[in-house]
């Protein structure tokens, strides 16, 4: 029996109405609804290892990237480009709340582009974007489209270096600047909605212990370590739950 959450609902859309400082954090869950495979499901890219031989830690690592190139864009390309993929209801729900001056800062773990698409303006992306791609050389910018018109291998047209996703790999670190913004918007928060993670991806779910506000929510299809410390938490769609508590 499915649950019904709309009461639970009706007190979300009260807590958004009522907080003057509200920061959403969310994670692959969020642009599942736009088709873009989660991470950890058994449907997602875990299946890597029967396709490709490893398991994405491995592929998608900075020493892959450096000593097996082939196979790091080979999967790079077959799994982590979603070109056709479009926003869905939860990234226009914050779009909507950040227009309405309901929504501070949204600090996401994906690298689609999809809170942008949507018209969210203030992202905090902890892990970069695979939208834009840069030469590890020169630095010279680049465009996704020019990494699926390459050879195996793409190559910058004006050194020859290697061009590369702008996303964080395995063994590199999150970029200060993003992790110091998104500690100083937690850390000013009055309301946290967490949604679409299953908080077991670190540092990015570790940057949690820097909120100290009034009300913590999650909207997560799963339970989380932190349901037992939620004031709220709904086990359900989160383009759902956003856009009618957005409406």
């Amino acid at each position: 029996m499915h649950q019904d959450y709309s009461n639970d609902i009706k007190k979300l859309k009260s807590l958004i109405e009522n907080s003057k400082n509200t920061v959403f954090f969310g994670g692959a869950g969020v642009s599942t609804e736009s088709g873009i495979p989660d991470f950890r499901s058994t449907s997602g890219l875990y299946s890597a290892m029967q396709v490709y031989g490893y398991p994405p830690e491995d592929l998608l690592s900075y020493t892959f990237f450096t000593i097996k190139p082939e196979l790091f864009f080979k999967y790079y390309r077959e799994c982590l480009i979603s070109i056709d993929a479009k926003p869905n209801d939860a990234h226009f729900a914050l779009a909507k709340m950040e227009q309405n001056g309901k929504l501070q800062a949204l600090i996401t773990q994906n690298i689609d582009g999809l809170h942008q698409s949507s018209g969210s303006k203030n992202v905090l992306e902890l892990h970069g974007s695979n939208l834009r791609q840069y030469c590890v050389l020169c630095g010279e910018n680049y465009s996704i489209e020019y990494i699926l018109r390459q050879e195996i291998i793409p190559k910058c047209e004006k050194c020859e270096g290697t061009v590369r996703p702008d996303v964080v790999l395995y063994e590199e670190s999150l970029a200060n600047a993003i992790v110091q913004t998104s500690i100083d918007a937690l850390s000013s928060a009055e309301l946290l909605i967490v949604g679409g993670t299953s908080l077991v991806v670190y540092p990015a779910a570790g940057l949690l212990q820097y909120f100290k506000g009034k009300s913590l929510v999650l909207i997560n299809k799963t339970e989380t370590s932190l349901d037992n410390y939620s004031e709220l938490v709904i086990h359900d769609s989160i383009g759902k739950v956003l856009k009618a508590a957005v409406a």
